[in-house]
């Protein structure tokens, strides 16, 4: 993928000469003579990455040579670039004042004027090495090629794929049972209108198969006038799918096919196509579509002729699949699963013991074969093309073993695999240029892991991946990049959020393997484990440590743009100062999980970082030199033992995420001192880019630190602690100005401080609201808040019910009362109230003793917790109507409420939670608030 390398280089000089040339002296034309000459090469290189990218070696190692030659000089000149900004361009310029040149600004423009001769040296030898590349480009005949199909590789693997799909035996199709009967009943159920049914799923998970037994059975034959089967593909030619339509419909009713088709025009085509079915019920089986246009481009050609027609879409894109919706009233979308382990078992032990007399395991490969099956993580071709290798392997320990350790180098040279790899490769090599380097990020983390979705988009803003679009912020487009990657079947969601936010996220344990290679070879990470001679890989951008070894420090390779250290063992202080001073261009550093105790005061030599992660680690004080990173964009020590930041801190002008606070989950619990945030200095209105800010402490600044955060008016998310009566105002005003506030944390200095928030107009695009402090009465603005999401109320000590007036928030979704929020001793629910809540939360309420829930009251409600509230000693009245209620739980309640829902103890209110698959029962055991002994309650809905 040298074409990446290519454009970010591009685009970095284009910056760079545009931004800083009036410091080039005699640097400048040189810089725009390696852009032109890159600017020729990279009309023809995507032909030479499609040359130099067939997997199994059909092409001639000088263009793989010739193409790692760019790439690695697009390195060189970024590091060059980067290398000037940093020690060359003037210092006063960027970071002093104007005024007396100071020794420290003399004594730098002598340092820099030494650099300056040797980066021009360097500059000229990549002058010269990018002309010579141009020159024997030609030797290749590379072509231009704005839009390069998948490699010939990926084409034959692909169609290979396709034939075996349309060839599964009856017997062999596993997993997938229920779901082609699903697709049978769709097919042939009674509904006059046409149906569109998309399949959709990553590549290898059965689309094919599926569809075609559906299209195949023998019921749904008997049911349609005319089938027809259409291989739709990447490279589709619509006049010659509707010739294929024609043709298709005529063999399978044996019907002549008509004459001429080839002579005629599109818009006879069309005609054809719909006189032939206007009186005909119809099937149409659309294999592998690509496009999103694609349900445009015929849509005039198959009539809705109230018959009962039917047409199935497979595609890997969601978005395909949801833009059938546009024209057809009905349509349902099957999305293929992995299969689950049962199934997943079946399936191998049916390819890798079908030579035998049984397809039964052998007991002694009953632990190796599950562990294979684990790293093929349900998807069929993956099971098939495994169980089919071992199928051939002796039945021995030592050669399951072998295949297990080594299925990487088998996905790379074993024949077997030519099929998956393929597969794969077609997703991969459809992506846009930024994605492929957003998708490749999946390998700097562990196997099997679940990436938090902010610890992923951080990075790629960093790292330059983002484009600014003017769509929104940079996070919201990061966003969409990961949605688009989900829409493409190659990542898998982990974790939705209340506000349809994916909050984590995965990918396929093959497709990373896959991922890894492909990293490797295009020089952009590695990941180092134990006695890894890094030497060996050449050049590369980023590395992932899982090991903390010397050898790090043995590369002569300084370029390296981003580290993950993924190690959990303490670092000594001599490592760290090394780790820092060894690697001078990083733009992502992430310590994040690890036990690190200590940063350098060399912190700020690194001038070109963006992000910095040192959530939980044991980090308690940062050096002043942080304020020297200017570039910096995000500082995350979340659960650290950082309680004052430096000064220094106000000069990060860029900086848009700042998150310092420490949750104390051990102990007894206080709501006001389960977080611990961090007290920072006068001066924290400079940050004005800031988007996030949390946990602050009021306290600290007091009125005058109040006061300032009103500069911060690009705010997205804002917590701060200990705040007094007299500030109350001043936060009002600043929240006030705050139009892109979407979160906001509230919490008093102490239970009986009333903090009344009064806005003219509350923050328009408020999601989530956690407010705890003492109110005089609930604010008349919170059941205005039309996007608030999350609600969280604790210590306000409400005399009225807040039921009446909180219940019309449309898309309140999570309601949480704590902490004696309310006072009063009965809480109603009335009908048609909280249409949207999934879950309540009520903890801590010492008077309430009642709760009653309407007939038509909390339809959506999924999760209700109920704990410590000491007086409610009767199950919540109307309980029984939540018919949608998934979770029960009750903790550290009345033994009275405990008792009567268990029938091991006769209990009399039983019948109330029988609908509910999940009840839980838990009572505090330990020291810690969350030490709770849960003992789950077996009712009729969780058998």
């Amino acid at each position: 993928m040298a074409e990446t390398a290519v454009t970010f280089a591009l685009q970095k000089l284009f910056r760079f000469l545009e931004e800083e040339r009036r410091w080039l002296k005699g640097i400048g034309d040189d810089l725009s003579d390696i852009k032109h000459e890159l600017e020729v090469i990279k009309v023809f290189i995507k032909d030479a990455d499609r040359k130099a990218g067939d997997e199994r070696g059909e092409t001639n190692e000088g263009i793989k040579t010739w193409v790692k030659q760019v790439r690695d000089l697009c390195f060189s000149t970024e590091d060059v670039i980067d290398e000037y900004i940093m020690d060359v361009a003037p210092y006063g310029a960027k970071h002093q004042p104007p005024g007396m040149m100071s020794v420290r600004k003399v004594l730098h423009q002598i340092k820099a004027l030494k650099t300056r001769y040797r980066i021009a040296s360097e500059i000229q030898h990549i002058k010269s090495a990018v002309r010579g590349i141009a020159e024997r480009s030609q030797r290749y005949a590379f072509h231009s090629q704005p839009e390069v199909e998948s490699s010939s590789f990926s084409r034959r693997a692909k169609n290979v794929h396709r034939i075996a799909s349309h060839f599964v035996e009856e017997s062999d199709i596993v997993g997938f049972e229920s779901q082609r009967d699903e697709l049978i009943d769709c097919l042939l159920k009674e509904n006059h209108e046409l149906m569109v049914i998309s399949v959709v799923g990553m590549g290898g998970m059965g689309k094919t198969t599926l569809a075609k037994h559906a299209f195949d059975n023998q019921n749904v034959k008997r049911h349609f006038d005319c089938r027809s089967f259409i291989t739709v593909s990447q490279s589709y030619n619509v006049r010659q799918l509707l010739i294929d339509i024609i043709q298709n419909f005529s063999k399978d009713a044996n019907e002549p096919i008509p004459k001429g088709l080839r002579k005629m025009d599109d818009n006879t085509l069309v005609t054809e196509v719909r006189q032939y079915l206007q009186t005909k019920r119809y099937l149409v089986l659309f294999d592998d579509v690509w496009t999103e246009n694609f349900s445009n481009e015929i849509e005039h050609v198959l009539p809705n002729n109230n018959n009962g027609s039917r047409i199935i879409v497979t595609s890997r894109i969601m978005r395909v699949a949801k833009q059938f919706k546009q024209s057809c009233l009905f349509h349902v979308v099957h999305l293929l699963q992995p299969l689950s382990q049962e199934k997943a078992w079946e399936l191998f032990c049916k390819k890798a013991f079908r030579l035998g007399t049984t397809e039964q395991c052998p007991p002694e490969l009953e632990d190796v074969s599950k562990e294979i099956i684990l790293k093929c993580g349900g998807l069929p071709l993956a099971i098939v093309t495994v169980g089919g290798l071992l199928s051939t392997k002796e039945k021995t320990l030592f050669e399951w073993r072998n295949v297990s350790k080594n299925l990487r180098m088998e996905l790379e040279l074993n024949e077997r695999f030519t099929n998956l790899v393929g597969i794969l490769s077609l997703s991969y090599d459809d992506l846009p240029l930024n994605l492929k380097s957003c998708m490749l990020y999946f390998t700097m983390y562990p196997e099997d892991y679940s990436i938090k979705s902010k610890r992923l988009t951080r990075p790629w803003i960093a790292e330059g991946f983002i484009e600014n679009d003017k769509r929104g912020s940079m996070e919201d487009v990061a966003e969409e990049y990961l949605k688009e990657l989900i829409n493409r079947s190659l990542v898998q969601v982990s974790r939705v959020g209340f506000g349809g936010k994916v909050k984590s996220c995965h990918v396929h344990g093959i497709l990373r393997e896959f991922l890894i290679k492909k990293a490797r070879d295009l020089s952009f990470c590695h990941i180092m484990l134990e006695d890894d001679e890094l030497d060996l890989v050449g050049i590369t951008r980023r590395l992932s440590l899982a090991t903390c070894s010397d050898t790090v420090f043995r590369t002569s390779n300084s370029g390296i743009r981003a580290i993950f250290v993924l190690n959990e063992r303490e670092y000594p202080k001599d490592y760290v100062d090394r780790l820092f001073a060894k690697f001078k261009f990083l733009r992502v550093l992430d310590f994040q999980g690890t036990l690190l105790n200590y940063v350098p005061a060399n912190l700020g030599t690194l001038f070109h970082l963006r992000y910095l992660n040192m959530s939980h680690t044991k980090v308690k004080v940062l050096p002043r030199s942080i304020g020297k990173l200017v570039n910096l964009e995000t500082l995350d020590l979340r659960q650290t033992k950082v309680r004052e930041l430096p000064r220094e801190i106000t000069q990060l002008t860029k900086l848009r995420l700042l998150s310092v606070y420490y949750r104390k989950i051990e102990g007894k619990y206080s709501v006001l001192e389960f977080t611990t945030g961090v007290e920072m200095h006068k001066g924290i209105g400079r940050l004005k880019s800031l988007q996030k800010l949390y946990f602050l402490e009021a306290d600290h600044g007091g009125l005058g630190l109040v006061e300032e955060i009103q500069m911060l008016k690009q705010l997205r998310k804002l917590g701060i602690r200990c705040v007094r009566r007299e500030y109350a105002t001043a936060l009002s005003t600043a929240i006030g100005e705050m139009n892109h506030l979407e979160s906001l944390s509230v919490n008093a200095i102490a239970e009986d401080e009333i903090i009344d928030l009064n806005f003219e107009s509350a923050p328009p695009q408020l999601q989530v609201l956690n407010l705890n402090a003492r109110v005089t009465k609930l604010p008349d603005w919170i059941p205005k808040l039309v996007y608030l999401v999350k609600l969280r109320l604790g210590l306000s000590y409400l005399k009225e019910d807040p039921l009446d007036s909180l219940k019309v928030l449309p898309n309140l979704m999570r309601l949480s009362i704590w902490d004696n929020a309310y006072a009063g001793e009965s809480l109603h629910f009335r009908k048609e109230g909280f249409p949207k809540l999934k879950e309540l939360d009520l903890t801590r309420l010492s008077r309430l003793s009642s709760m009653s829930i309407d007939e038509g009251a909390l339809l959506g409600l999924e999760h209700l917790s109920l704990k410590d509230n000491p007086q409610m000693k009767v199950l919540p009245r109307g309980l029984q109507h939540l018919k949608n209620l998934r979770f029960l739980g009750f903790a550290d309640m009345p033994n009275e409420l405990v008792e009567s829902t268990d029938p091991a103890k006769g209990g009399q209110d039983y019948w109330v939670i029988m609908h509910i698959p999940h009840v839980l029962i838990g009572q505090i055991e330990g020291p810690s608030f969350h030490d709770d002994e849960l003992r789950p309650i077996p009712t009729l809905a969780s058998v």
